[in-house]
């Protein structure tokens, strides 16, 4: 069957306008394992779609009835039509899917529950519980064949990203892969009986060729050093899907794939704990791991017994929760225990040696847990009491040690995590995070025999918790960010606006009003305008020639020309001043007055114009008496140009100020703290930890001799350059610029915090150590 011929371009499979496209932000070898990845289940997808035809087509020629054979063709027609759609949409979801890997979900709201037809309530929930089994057994088949290869794959994908990434939210697992083809095939006109074939050629031809995609995924983290520790099973070589007959083979295929899973896992998991066990067997005997002498008559107890002598120790565990445990020694108390039933039995009884390997691989990962400088040391002592349940599960399930999404280690993980912004002087017996690991550990202690089921429950319970701490605290998060970055917006319109007047003021000396008028009024007009309109807008250049007009209206002016531009300019002048200031909500009494001292101010300047100019001279001849005009004998003449003038009356001069200073603007009450300055190149140890840092780091730093702070860095605010910090809550403890960050790490007072995975991390340093005392 002919297929498309376009060639889908692997970097452009995710719409560009997504919201969640973010591939910019994934490391390198995320990229690397997606497009590769990708490749694969491309080719997967087009094999389905040319053996869907022929399936269908096989499925009708048997059909029992014309409706049925019908139905199949219009299946057949369906699927051509919406192919490019479905493979286009499958690689734009898994595009999507790794983008959103390294984003923070701020406030998202729970799904909302529709309204149910009970009418077709029946019939839906029939098919939709059809559906979510085929989904649930093809997923257990992937699991169940290739669950260690995809552990790892998960493993190493959570040290290359910011959430925390479980098996079944891996991209690349099958449960992600089957939801969304399942999600895109919804609109297929089709019953839900073709939908099961379809769901079938999808295992078949995707599903079954995972274990060669996920060794691919792995070998090609490896090669990049991402944790190289961990080794897979290769994949077993099975023919290609499309060689395969259609039909009845597939179903004994499958059918074999169920019959060998398991074994398959076992292998897995009895590969991974066999290389453990290899390390431990090479370094017994040292110095650091010493032989345990033992009868030679000595009995090993089975299984079964051990863990009846770890529940007794367990329930003997002090009971305060606050008590140190550093002086327990499990291996110690543990041999204790086997003298004593020695003892009463007659004969020597000593733990098997797997069950050995357990116990000191056990010992080793809560020696790295408790001597681990991320988890604070209020909370030590309550996580070491877990060592015995988590010995007792090690014991029980050896996939204790290669299953990431194990639920005790993934209870472990989860309990660390949110610990990690516990800080030492929060009130331990009000805290409520302290409160609720408190209670996992007594529940665990007093309940836990031999049924790990109660880690899923703990688990369930813990993750509820800890997601509505989180939401919470990433709404408060948000709303530090946007008052932070609307603080920075001020503070950069407010340095625009001290420039500004400082360009124009600084070294001059004018009249006291006008410039109490610009740094106090005028100032806030020009904030707001940049604000709204930023600083190379036509406003902002109008509110600075205004202020410029005023300067110059109150200096000094000799020429005749500036006596006619002050004229003009005064009542327009005066005019934008008033339109500025009420816009800006300024006290009116306040401008009132002001505006009363300016008036003054420009009279004033008039009146020096008046006296500037010269008078002009006119002759004027005295007027005498003629011989027609009659005086008085007694009286004197006057000049008619000596009769008294009404005179204008003296303006006092305004009081002059020298702006000496920097104007700088400053709230009611408000107190500017300048950071010291320093100055490193651009290559200074310092300055490179203090870009090393990201969004959602989290670090802690010694403020003084008794006092440590925790917080996480929440935000970078660029314009300012201040780096914000908050604590567990989301609120706001602590503000940097970058070079104020450098010192502190210069003077080691900054400590990064290790947010990996802690069993992970343990599990690694465990195998460090080992490989160390092998080569030693």
């Amino acid at each position: 069957m002919q297929t498309d011929a376009k060639v889908v371009h692997l970097n452009k499979a995710a719409p560009e306008h997504s919201p969640t496209s973010q591939a910019g932000r994934l490391p390198v070898a995320l990229i690397q394992v997606r497009d590769k990845a990708a490749q694969q289940l491309k080719l997967a997808l087009q094999a389905l779609f040319d053996n869907a035809d022929d399936t269908l087509f096989e499925m009708a020629d048997r059909a029992a009835s014309n409706a049925e054979q019908n139905g199949f063709f219009e299946a057949m027609r369906d699927l051509r039509l919406k192919r490019k759609s479905i493979e286009r949409g499958f690689l734009q979801k898994l595009f999507e899917s790794f983008a959103t890997l390294n984003q923070y979900e701020v406030g998202k709201a729970a799904p909302q529950l529709g309204a149910v037809s009970f009418e077709s309530l029946s019939l839906v929930q029939d098919d939709v519980l059809e559906e979510s089994v085929a989904l649930d057994a093809m997923v257990a088949r992937v699991v169940s064949r290739d669950g260690v290869a995809l552990t790892h794959l998960t493993t190493r994908l959570n040290t290359l990203i910011s959430q925390k990434l479980e098996d079944k939210s891996n991209p690349l697992g099958p449960r992600a892969l089957c939801e969304q083809f399942m999600a895109l095939c919804a609109g297929l006109g089709v019953e839900i009986r073709v939908k099961l074939i379809v769901l079938k050629l999808f295992e078949k031809y995707v599903l079954a060729d995972l274990d060669q995609l996920y060794a691919a995924a792995n070998q090609q983290l490896v090669e990049l050093g991402v944790l190289p520790e961990l080794k897979s099973a290769p994949p077993a070589r099975r023919n290609a899907p499309g060689r395969a007959a259609p039909g009845n083979r597939a179903a004994r295929e499958a059918s074999a794939g169920e019959a060998s899973g398991a074994a398959y896992a076992d292998e897995g998991v009895q590969e991974v704990f066999g290389a453990l066990q290899e390390l431990l067997a090479e370094v017994r005997g040292s110095a650091a791991m010493p032989r345990r002498v033992a009868p030679a008559d000595a009995v090993p107890i089975s299984s079964n017994d051990l863990m009846r002598l770890l529940s007794h120790m367990q329930q003997r565990l002090p009971s305060d929760s606050g008590q140190s445990t550093d002086d327990f020694d499990l291996r110690n108390q543990l041999e204790q225990l086997l003298t004593r039933a020695s003892a009463k039995s007659g004969k020597a009884r000593v733990v098997g040696e797997i069950d050995e390997d357990v116990i000191n691989l056990v010992s080793m990962l809560f020696e790295f847990i408790l001597d681990d400088r991320t988890l604070p040391d209020s909370l030590k002592a309550l996580i070491a009491r877990l060592q015995i349940p988590m010995l007792k599960v090690a014991v029980l399930d050896k996939t204790f040690f290669s299953r990431g999404s194990h639920p005790a280690r993934r209870l472990l993980n989860e309990i660390a995590s949110a610990a990690l912004g516990w800080s030492a002087q929060d009130d331990a017996q009000r805290d409520s995070l302290y409160q609720r690991i408190d209670q996992v550990v007594q529940r665990l202690l007093n309940d836990f025999t031999d049924d790990p089921s109660i880690f899923s429950d703990l688990l369930a319970e813990f993750l509820a918790f800890t997601g509505d701490e989180r939401r919470r605290s990433d709404l408060l998060e948000q709303r530090t960010r946007d008052a932070e970055e609307g603080r920075a917006k001020a503070e950069l319109a407010r340095q625009q606006v001290e420039q500004a007047l400082n360009t124009r003021l600084l070294g001059k000396t004018l009249p006291e009003v006008v410039v109490r008028l610009l740094q106090e009024g005028w100032s806030k007009v020009l904030q707001l305008t940049c604000l709204k309109h930023g600083s190379e807008s036509v406003e902002w250049q109008a509110a600075l020639l205004v202020m410029d007009d005023l300067v110059w209206s109150v200096e000094l002016h000799e020429e005749p020309e500036d006596r006619v531009r002050l004229l003009e300019l005064v009542p327009n002048l005066l005019k934008a001043l008033r339109e500025g200031l009420a816009g800006a909500a300024i006290d009116p009494f306040v401008t009132s007055e002001f505006f009363s001292q300016l008036e003054a101010v420009h009279v004033q300047a008039f009146q020096r114009f008046k006296r500037a100019l010269p008078e002009p001279e006119v002759e004027v001849e005295p007027l005498l008496p003629t011989d027609d005009t009659s005086v008085e004998s007694s009286g004197e003449v006057t000049p008619l140009l000596d009769l008294p003038v009404a005179a204008e009356p003296e303006v006092e001069a305004p009081a002059m100020v020298e702006v000496v200073e920097e104007i700088v603007l400053l709230a009611p009450g408000e107190v500017r703290e300048r950071e010291a300055e320093v100055s490193l190149p651009d290559d200074d140890q310092a300055l490179l930890q203090v870009d090393s840092l990201r969004v959602g780091s989290w670090v802690e730093i010694q403020e003084d001799e008794e006092h440590k702070l925790r917080c996480k860095l929440a935000a970078i605010i660029k314009p300012t350059g201040k780096y914000i910090f908050v604590n567990r809550t989301g609120m706001k403890v602590l503000e940097k610029t970058r070079m104020g960050l450098a010192v502190e790490f210069r003077r080691a007072a900054i400590r990064m915090l290790d947010d990996a995975l802690l069993f992970d991390r343990a599990l690694e340093s465990v195998i460090g150590n080992l490989r160390k005392l092998k080569n030693a």
